[in-house]
C-alpha cells in the first residue's frame, strides 16, 4: 500500500453529513462470539490461505455450516452459530443471508469474503472502562469473585446511582473512536482480504472490483443514516456513477486504501475535536453519540440520535413508555435505569440494556438482537430472534426466542422463563420485523466463555474456555403473566391471553390451577359471614402478604406506572 495522502480538507469531510465514515456498530456490538477458535493472533496471515481453502469448497462463494465447521474445526453447533450471528449483523437487506426465512439460513450459506471479515474483526478489543475512583466505596455491592476483579466490578448498577457519574464508563463517542482506530490500524489488512491481482502482473498489483467494494459495507457506512437503499459503492467516488449495465472498472486497491483512510482520519479528528469541547460540559444521551451535525439539546431521559439509536438513560423510581410512533431509528439502548418500570412497545432492529438495575424492561419486537450486559435483578420481557446475555446477576428473562439465548460472561443465578405478555400491537410489531411466533427456544440457553477475549483486559492462560453459568428455568408454580396497563396499549382486557407464544404445557396447567385457586378464595370470602372488625383484619392481612409478594416478586415496578411519568 502506498502512503496515505495527507487529508488536507479533514474538517470539510468531517462536517459534511453525507461523505462521513462511520464504524458500522452492528459488528462490534453484536457480533463478537467468545469461541477461541474463532480469534487468530495473526488474522491476516490466518484467514488469506483460509478464504482461498473456502472458495474451493464452493461454487458460488457462499458455505453453509458443514464447510464452517471443518475449515475452522469447530462443532456445527458453533457454525451455526456463526451463520445465525452473521444474518443478524450484516450491512445489506438485499443480502440473501439477511432475508432468508426462518430455517433457510443453512442452506443460503454466508459469502466467503462477509465470512472472512467477520472472522476477522474476532480479534478486537473492546474499550477498557475506566476505574472508578470510588469503587473500594463499593465492594460490597457488587460480586467480587469475578475473574474481571478491580475492573467490571466498577460497572456495578448500584454503583453508578451512588457515584453521581458515568465519567468512567465509555460513552459512544469513545466507542466509535476506538472501533475508528481499530479499523485504521488493520486497514490494509483488511484490503488484502477483498483484493484481487490483476490477471498478468501478479500480486503486485492489486484492485478492487465494485463487488469486493460492497463488502467493505459490512465494517464501514457513510452518513448518519447508512445505505437506505444505495448499495456501499454508490457513497464512494470510484463506482458511484457506474452504468449497472456495464461492468464497472476495478479500482487499485492502494487507491482504495488512502481514500478510507484520509475519511477515517478526518472522522477521527472531529470526534477529538467535538469530545474536548464537551470535556467540561454537562454529559448528555445526544453527546455520547457524535453525530458529525450539532445537535439540540434534549431531555436526558431520551433522545434519539442523529446515527439511528433511541436512548432512554437515567430512568429512576418510575414508569417509562416509548410507543412506536415515538421510536426514531433501527435501535433502542436502554442505560442505568434503576427501580422503574420501562415499556418499548415498538418495533426495532437492535436493542441494547446495559447497567440497569431492580428494574422491568419490556421490549416489543426486536428483529435482529437484543444485547444485555452489567444488569442487576432485572426482569426483561422480550420477543426477539436472538438475545445475548452477558455479565449479570439474579435477572429474569421472560423470552419469545427464535435463536438459542447466548450466555456470555460472568453472570450469576439468571433464570429464564417463556414469553409471558401481550399488548394489542405485538403480532403486527413481530411480523414487521420477522419474529416466528411458532418457535420459541427460551429453554435452550447456549452458555459460552465465562472470560471474554474481546474484552481489553489481561485473562489468565486457557480463561476463555471456561464456560459461563447457564440459566435456570423458572419454577411453574413462580411463573405469572405480566399485564400492561391498557392504557399503554395493553390489552383492556386485562390478560395476557393474547401471548403469540403458546406455554409450554406446565406452566399453562400452572396458570390454570393459579387462576382456579383465585377464584374459590374469592367465593369462598363472598360467602363468609364476617362481623365487619373480622373483615377489616381480612382485608388488612391480604393487602399486607400483597406488599410483600409485590416487593419480593419485583411487581412492585409496574405499580411506578400509577404515578405517571
Amino acid at each position: 500500500m502506498t502512503e496515505p495522502t495527507e487529508p488536507s480538507t479533514s474538517s470539510s469531510l468531517a462536517r459534511d453529513p453525507s461523505t462521513v465514515i462511520h464504524p458500522r456498530r452492528e459488528p462490534f456490538e453484536h457480533g463478537l462470539l467468545p469461541i477461541p477458535r474463532l480469534i487468530f493472533s495473526d488474522p491476516a496471515q490466518t484467514l488469506i490461505p483460509l478464504k482461498q481453502k473456502l472458495l474451493q469448497l464452493s461454487s458460488n462463494q457462499r458455505v453453509d455450516s458443514v464447510a464452517i465447521s471443518d475449515s475452522l474445526q469447530i462443532s456445527i453447533e458453533h457454525a451455526r452459530l456463526v451463520l445465525d450471528t452473521l444474518a443478524s449483523i450484516l450491512h445489506s437487506d438485499s443480502e440473501p443471508l439477511t432475508t432468508a426465512k426462518f430455517g433457510e439460513i443453512d442452506s443460503v450459506g454466508v459469502d466467503v469474503h462477509d465470512l472472512v471479515l467477520f472472522l476477522y474483526i474476532q480479534s478486537y478489543k473492546r474499550l477498557l472502562p475506566r476505574t472508578h475512583k470510588d469503587s473500594a466505596a463499593i465492594a460490597d455491592v457488587w460480586p467480587s469473585t469475578s475473574a474481571f476483579d478491580g475492573y467490571l466490578s466498577a460497572l456495578s448498577p448500584l454503583q453508578l446511582v451512588r457515584s453521581n457519574s458515568r465519567r468512567f464508563m465509555p460513552s459512544q463517542a469513545d466507542e466509535e473512536a476506538h472501533q475508528l482506530s481499530y479499523l485504521q490500524k488493520h486497514l490494509a489488512n483488511i484490503m488484502s482480504l477483498l483484493a484481487e491481482p490483476v490477471e498478468g502482473e501478479g500480486e503486485e498489483s492489486l484492485v478492487l472490483t465494485m463487488d469486493r467494494f460492497e463488502h467493505l459495507g459490512f465494517l464501514f457506512q457513510f452518513g448518519d443514516k447508512g445505505l437506505e437503499g444505495n448499495s456501499f459503492s454508490q457513497c464512494s467516488p470510484f463506482f458511484a456513477n457506474s452504468d449497472p449495465d456495464m461492468p464497472a472498472v476495478p479500482v487499485p486497491a492502494a487507491q482504495v486504501h488512502d481514500w478510507l483512510l484520509q475519511n477515517i482520519v478526518a472522522t477521527l479528528e472531529y470526534i477529538s475535536e467535538r469530545t474536548s469541547s464537551k470535556e467540561n460540559g454537562p454529559s448528555s444521551a445526544s453527546d455520547q453519540d457524535v453525530a458529525m451535525t450539532d445537535a439540540s439539546t434534549v431531555s436526558v431521559k431520551v433522545s434519539t440520535s442523529n446515527r439511528g439509536a433511541s436512548f432512554i438513560e437515567g430512568i429512576s423510581k418510575s414508569s417509562y413508555t416509548k410507543n412506536a410512533s415515538d421510536i426514531k431509528g433501527s435501535s433502542v439502548k436502554v442505560l442505568n435505569c434503576h427501580e422503574s418500570a420501562i415499556y418499548i412497545l415498538a418495533p426495532v432492529r437492535y436493542a441494547t440494556v446495559y447497567g440497569c438495575s431492580d428494574a422491568t424492561i419490556v421490549l416489543g419486537a426486536v428483529g435482529k438482537a437484543v444485547r444485555v450486559e452489567h444488569c442487576e435483578r432485572v426482569h426483561v420481557i422480550v420477543a426477539a430472534k436472538r438475545i445475548c446475555i452477558a455479565n449479570c446477576r439474579e435477572c429474569i428473562f421472560f423470552l419469545g426466542v427464535n435463536q438459542q439465548p447466548l450466555m456470555l460472561g460472568d453472570n450469576h443465578k439468571l433464570q429464564v422463563a417463556p414469553y409471558n405478555t401481550f399488548y394489542s400491537q405485538l403480532g403486527e410489531h413481530m411480523n414487521e420485523v420477522g419474529i416466528v411466533p411458532t418457535v420459541n427456544r427460551w429453554d435452550e440457553p447456549l452458555p459460552l466463555g465465562m472470560v471474554d477475549p474481546h474484552d481489553s483486559l489481561s485473562h489468565p492462560a486457557g480463561g476463555s474456555d471456561v464456560q459461563a453459568e447457564c440459566a435456570t428455568q423458572v419454577d411453574p408454580d413462580q411463573f405469572t403473566s405480566f399485564v400492561i396497563p391498557s392504557w399503554l396499549g395493553g390489552d383492556s382486557t386485562g390478560s395476557a391471553e393474547g401471548n403469540p407464544f403458546t406455554l409450554p404445557d406446565a406452566y399453562k396447567a400452572s396458570q390454570h390451577k393459579n387462576h382456579k385457586n383465585l377464584g374459590e378464595i374469592r367465593q369462598l370470602i363472598r360467602e363468609a359471614s364476617l362481623e365487619e372488625s373480622r373483615k377489616r383484619e381480612l382485608s388488612t392481612a391480604l393487602h399486607v402478604y400483597f406488599k410483600d409478594w409485590l416487593y419480593a416478586s419485583g411487581n412492585i415496578r409496574q405499580l411506578y406506572c400509577l404515578q405517571g411519568d
